[in-house]
């Protein structure tokens, strides 16, 4: 299972930290990605991180804005997302693919377990 919270309405310009808890699985083997959806917009991968060696990919939209970590004895991934835009308002779900590594990880659409969703408001 993965849970997803941390979201919010904030203005823009702020910053927010998503948290996603995972159990049930193999942490250890499998990469945690971060995807949002905005109203009217299919699902698009923002971020993700691998369970092999912490190496991680971003949506050339928040790169240098968004940063993916992974806590293992927590067995938490967290996105620390700043600077803040309202065109990042959507809702924000975390997901287990089945592999351990991030590559194609926006196209692939190989995971297999997703959480329930946050939302991320962003507005003046």
């Amino acid at each position: 299972q993965l849970q997803a919270s941390g979201g919010g309405s904030v203005q823009p310009g702020d910053s927010l930290r998503l948290s996603c808890e995972v159990s049930g699985f193999t942490w250890d083997y499998q990469a945690i990605g971060w995807f949002r959806q905005a109203p009217g917009k299919e699902r698009e991968g923002v971020s993700c991180i691998s369970s092999s060696d912490g190496s991680t990919d971003y949506a050339d939209l928040v790169k240098g804005r968004f940063t993916i970590s992974r806590d293992n004895a927590k067995k938490t991934v967290y996105l620390q997302m700043n600077s803040l835009k309202p065109e990042d308002t959507a809702v924000y779900y975390c997901a287990a693919r089945i592999w351990s590594y991030c590559s194609d990880y926006a196209t692939k659409g190989d995971f297999n377990s997703w959480g329930q969703g946050t939302q991320v408001t962003v507005s003046s």
